[in-house]
């Protein structure tokens, strides 16, 4: 069973952790629509890594992948003076919007 818990609300970005029954697991889920402003994305997602090692962005349609990009390419600037350099790994998640089920594109960010 798996727990969400809004975390942080910032410019069209959601932030949830989710945390898995038992506690062996979280991870911040920053989610993000066509609308959303990439440097604010990438705000919130450097203060994420700051703080924990690894972060997920779910993005839904192309108007959404194409923010989210562009958000982990500025989140590289923001978190490299502290000589950190980001990787993100695309993968297919199947995610309920409404009651039905949609397929979003996830990116897993973390530290090279």
């Amino acid at each position: 069973m798996v727990f969400y818990r809004i975390y942080k609300y910032i410019s069209n970005v959601f932030i949830f952790t989710i945390m898995y029954e038992g506690g062996y697991f979280t991870v911040e889920v920053l989610k993000v629509s066509a609308k959303s402003k990439p440097k604010s994305v990438a705000g919130a997602l450097a203060a994420v890594l700051r703080e924990k090692s690894s972060a997920e962005i779910q993005a839904v349609g192309a108007g959404a992948v194409n923010q989210a990009v562009k958000a982990i390419a500025i989140a590289r600037g923001f978190v490299a003076p502290n000589g950190i350099d980001l990787i993100a790994i695309p993968a297919f998640s199947e995610i309920e919007i409404d009651g039905e089920m949609r397929t979003a594109i996830k990116f897993i960010v973390e530290p090279r």
